[in-house]
């Protein structure tokens, strides 16, 4: 093996021979066996076959072996990845290392943990715009302060169309500002292959700050809404708890972690399963296929509206009717011209 760019490698038949027999080893990790046998033997088959003897670079190989895992598999998450620098040896079980842990609470900091709007819409509506799911113990303390400033809107929109996911542990706290605190909801498993074991995500009695309870909430999805995302969305969906409004998100439901192969291979595999108490299954490959089907981009003047026709047909009196009826035109307005933008900028204008 030696360099031939500096974004590549060159690799000759040993090194080839290492980085796929590693990756034949490691598949044992992941979380459908029958899956791994089937393609660990496809490898191996093609391997003595001299299958893979075109293949002279490193970004070649990621490229060539993530379109066979991935097309195998039907699993979108299972990829090799190549790194023209060497990689570092990071033991999987290895502690946290607590400076490492205070950079990423800093960075996580700066970018308001990822949360980055909370307001009053028009027609007492609250909305927060979330682009991760950050840990608990990095975001709780800020989520309680967007639950507080939204506590009391009438209806609440959760825009996750940017949202790439998170921790499992925050959508379990983020869901259990929306049902009561008894008795605890069952949300979510999370099935470990590696381990045989089974996490469960519940929602908790307890949540710094007041419940948003018997009001109505939309979740806003787009095909950039992944992972921990999607669960948040399905969770409202399967529970009945809120509408999904926009487009089918991406489909990543299967959590897993990286694999050191080689000093310039990784590959990232799918090592747990979710599952869905209700549903016994998961949005993997599919998505979580919206409620309200639009185009992302009318998603928060559709939520918008649905929320105040919602409002308006309890029969509400003085002020805040008044509020309400003000409100309507405006964002129907609003939505008409993001039609009629996206007509354009599709050709159909004239």
């Amino acid at each position: 093996m030696s360099a031939s760019s500096s974004q590549d490698i060159s690799l000759d038949a040993t090194s080839l021979a290492a980085v796929l027999g590693a990756l034949v080893t490691q598949l044992d990790a992941y979380v459908f066996p029958a899956v791994a046998e089937k393609i660990q033997a496809d490898i191996e088959q093609r391997l003595e076959a001299g299958g893979y003897g075109d293949i002279t670079g490193g970004q070649q190989l990621a490229d060539t072996l993530t379109a066979q895992l991935q097309q195998m598999s039907g699993d979108r998450n299972l990829r090799l990845h190549f790194s023209p620098t060497p990689l570092p040896h990071i033991e999987p079980e290895a502690a946290p290392d607590p400076s490492e842990l205070e950079r990423q609470c800093q960075a996580s900091r700066r970018r308001n943990f990822d949360i980055n709007r909370v307001e009053r819409l028009p027609g007492n509506v609250g909305y927060i715009q979330l682009f991760s799911f950050e840990p608990p113990e990095f975001a709780g303390d800020a989520l309680a302060a967007a639950m507080t400033l939204v506590a009391h809107t009438d209806a609440l929109i959760f825009d996750l169309r940017h949202n790439q996911g998170g921790s499992p542990a925050t959508v379990a706290l983020l869901c259990s500002y929306l049902f009561p605190a008894h008795p605890s909801i069952h949300l979510n498993d999370l099935y470990w292959s590696e381990t045989d074991e089974t996490h469960q995500w519940w929602t908790v009695p307890y949540v710094p700050g007041q419940r948003y309870l018997d009001k109505p909430v939309f979740a806003l999805t787009s095909p950039e809404t992944f992972s921990a995302a999607e669960e948040f969305a399905y969770n409202l969906q399967v529970l009945k708890r809120g509408a999904v409004v926009g487009e089918t998100t991406r489909g990543g439901a299967n959590p897993g972690r990286g694999f050191r192969l080689h000093d310039h291979f990784w590959v990232f595999m799918p090592t747990g399963q979710a599952i869905n108490p209700v549903t016994g299954k998961n949005w993997d490959g599919t998505g979580v296929v919206p409620t309200v089907k639009v185009p992302a981009e009318t998603a928060l003047d559709t939520a918008h509206l649905m929320a105040l026709n919602h409002l308006l047909e309890a029969g509400p009196e003085g002020v805040a009717r008044r509020e309400l009826e003000e409100t309507l035109p405006r964002v129907e307005r609003s939505l008409q011209r993001a039609r009629q933008d996206l007509i354009a900028n599709l050709g159909g204008a004239k």
